[in-house]
């Protein structure tokens, strides 16, 4: 069959994706714009994951972790081969920007929806990229070798020589705790990417992260598609990025655009790209890396210029020049905000579970691009980003605040995400200002995880009790109606009568009481009510509180005079209640605490379901341990965890080992604290990259 690569054109009628989630359902959405049998490939535990559903083909690549499935290039040429496709495209991450794999797809006959080979092996290591980009005058930070760093080359940034995403990536500042960051780096690289390589280069503080979008063809043309501002990030991970980059003169934007292009141009660039930049304080640019793919954040640059990247990247595929010699012009502002399941307050760690409900609000400006649908679950084996949600609008600022409020809008049940996070970061004002660099989130993290002002969880409590009292009521209704029924049947109705709303009491005057707990901050909240003979549940001792309708899903309050509603759904001991300005989650507590509940003082619990990768050195029961101190680490959803003492004294058990399969709460060590050390704050477990 022939390629892209032999300089012919062909046409592509059956595509398979070599991936999995979101990209993989956002590729799917423009095959079927353009007539193209889509071909998913899925993993044991994604066999019933959306990306599935929607394809037209799925094959399954047997196991569940990435490295025997999304990792196997040999498996899924074969599913390829066996679904009849004639072209592979890599979406993003997992084989992607792998040159053995993007040859062996064109190797069995098949079209490579991506760059040449040889320009993916160009780029693939960061430490060749560099050399690369220094012969074609890219400006960038010359690298430093750790075996002869020095304290006058702090702070150092550990980089993988493979992949990207964050993994194997650390800011090393004092020079004691190099050694040891090196090791951790490579391990993470080795794990994630095969390739253990890490390099060392200048940490720039308070840098912005700004990238161009390129795109070209097998004809000599090379579109540079503007710049995008990706500076909000943990973890080293982009969380809302944005074009165009908001700030920078145009002699900044034109020097990136060409050293973008030349970029491309160095390796023989085809498809679609991205050549990253940092932008230090002081307005200079260095070059980061390529990457030889498309990029989790294009949906910004393609609302901007009115393109569908994918669409462009097919054509390139078939051989098809790109539409014009120059790009279109671009046309307003568009912001993109990544929805994870994770918990920032807590170390941003994963969260997993079902997925109970997703609706983000549509209209005009919105997109909602998702993996996930309500009723899928989250599992552990893969990143935790639920969905991207993007606005586009004439300005930054119209942009900004409608994607601020589409996140403020939407129902999202199950696992705590960052939701809450990412409209307090759109609204703050640091980053309305555009003042914006790498460091925002250890600067302003603390403030953003706060309990938030305007929120109001006791009057979201409340509304959860009266529409819990009225479906009591309507099940008591329920029950007396088939009794009734059943006994004009002649049906025997002997046993207990189901209890009446709100139970016989011999002090009728007295309130009912509900108590609940707000996730994920543990806040509780105690309810009183009373039921008048009306039938409707009424608030008790809360002044300036009248209820104005009060359903099963839906209670309405006036509330000092201002009319709220409230929509709530109950799933188990959950309890949703969504409002026009904020979301709550609340677990219904008993009336009584069961002591089985309680945990011994010192025990470390697992933060996450996950597996115990390692144990600290010599840690068995009875050594002595000091606060802070990590003990084990334990690798969930494709990152690495450290779980810390909560105090100094004597470990006194251990469950954990490496190899074990933990679930979330699971006992992994005690920890009995010596009386006479210094108290000091018990640490959240926290990540190591």
């Amino acid at each position: 069959m022939t390629t892209a690569t032999d300089g012919a054109r062909m046409t592509i009628t059956t595509l398979l994706v070599a991936n999995r989630g979101e990209i993989a359902c956002r590729i799917f959405r423009t095959c079927r714009d353009l007539g193209i049998t889509t071909v998913a490939v899925y993993s044991d535990a994604d066999a019933d994951a959306l990306h599935v559903r929607e394809a037209d083909l799925a094959v399954r690549l047997p196991g569940a972790a990435p490295a025997d499935t999304y990792l196997r290039g040999d498996l899924v040429v074969a599913a390829a081969r066996a679904a009849g496709a004639d072209a592979v495209h890599p979406g993003y991450g997992f084989l992607s920007e792998n040159a053995a794999f993007a040859a062996a797809v064109q190797d069995a006959g098949l079209v490579w929806v991506g760059p040449p080979v040889k320009a993916i092996e160009l780029m693939a290591s960061k430490t060749r990229a560099k050399e690369l980009m220094a012969g074609a005058g890219v400006p960038l930070l010359a690298p430093v070798d750790p075996a002869t760093a020095g304290e006058d080359d702090l702070p150092l940034l550990l980089k993988a020589a493979s992949g990207g995403g964050g993994r194997g990536m650390r800011i090393v500042r004092e020079l004691d705790a190099l050694p040891g960051e090196l090791l951790a780096a490579a391990a993470e690289a080795a794990s994630a990417f095969g390739d253990g390589e890490v390099f060392a280069e200048p940490y720039v503080e308070r840098g912005r992260h700004v990238e161009v979008q390129v795109m070209a063809d097998a004809h000599g043309t090379v579109w540079a598609l503007g710049t995008r501002d990706c500076s909000l990030q943990r973890r080293h991970q982009k969380v809302i990025e944005e074009a165009p980059a908001p700030g920078l003169d145009e002699a900044l934007r034109t020097r990136l655009h060409e050293a973008a292009v030349a970029a491309a141009r160095a390796v023989d660039y085809r498809g679609a790209g991205t050549v990253e930049f940092l932008v230090s304080a002081d307005g200079r640019p260095y070059f980061l890396e390529m990457n030889t793919r498309l990029q989790v954040e294009h949906p910004v640059t393609e609302a901007v210029f009115g393109l569908d990247l994918v669409a462009l990247q097919l054509r390139s595929a078939e051989g098809e020049p790109l539409p014009s010699p120059e790009p279109p012009q671009p046309s307003g502002h568009a912001v993109e905000a990544r929805l994870y399941a994770e918990d920032p307050a807590r170390g941003w760690q994963p969260q997993t579970g079902a997925l109970l409900t997703l609706e983000v609000p549509e209209g005009p400006g919105l997109r909602l691009d998702t993996g996930y649908a309500g009723g899928d679950a989250i599992g552990v084996h893969y990143d935790p980003m639920i969905a991207k949600v993007i606005a586009h609008a004439p300005t930054r600022t119209e942009a900004v605040r409608l994607l601020a409020r589409a996140l403020e809008r939407a129902r999202v049940h199950g696992p705590v995400t960052n939701r809450d996070l990412l409209v307090r970061s759109l609204r703050h004002p640091d980053f309305a200002a555009a003042r914006l660099d790498t460091g925002f989130y250890d600067r302003h993290l603390v403030e953003l995880t706060a309990p938030g002002a305007g929120r109001d969880p006791a009057t979201a409590a409340l509304a959860a009790t009266l529409a819990e009292a009225v479906r009591g009521a309507d099940a008591v209704r329920g029950a007396e109606a088939v009794r009734g029924t059943e006994a004009g049947r002649g049906v025997s109705t002997h046993g207990p009568a189901p209890a009446r709303f709100g139970a016989w009491r011999n002090v009728p005057s007295q309130p009912q009481r509900k108590r609940y707990r707000s996730e994920p901050d543990g806040t509780e909240h105690e309810v009183a009510y009373r039921t008048p003979r009306t039938g409707i549940p009424q608030p008790y001792e809360t002044p300036g509180t009248r209820v104005l309708a009060a359903k099963p899903d839906h209670v309405t309050l006036e509330v000092n005079r201002v009319t709220r509603h409230f929509a709530i759904t109950a799933h188990g001991g959950r309890v949703h209640v969504d409002a026009a300005d904020a979301s709550y989650t609340f677990t219904a507590l008993p009336r009584f605490t069961d002591p089985a509940t309680h945990t011994a003082p010192g025990s470390l619990l697992a933060p996450m379901p996950g597996t115990v990768v390692r144990l600290a050195d010599g840690l068995t029961t009875g050594v002595a341990v000091e606060a802070g101190q990590p003990l084990i680490w334990l690798e969930a959803m494709k990152m690495e965890h450290r779980i810390l003492a909560p105090a100094s004294g004597t470990l006194t058990a251990l469950h954990a080992a490496p190899g074990h399969q933990v679930e979330v709460g699971a006992l992994l060590a005690v920890v009995q604290e010596d009386p006479a050390a210094t108290p000091v704050p018990v640490p959240v477990p926290e990540e190591t990259a």
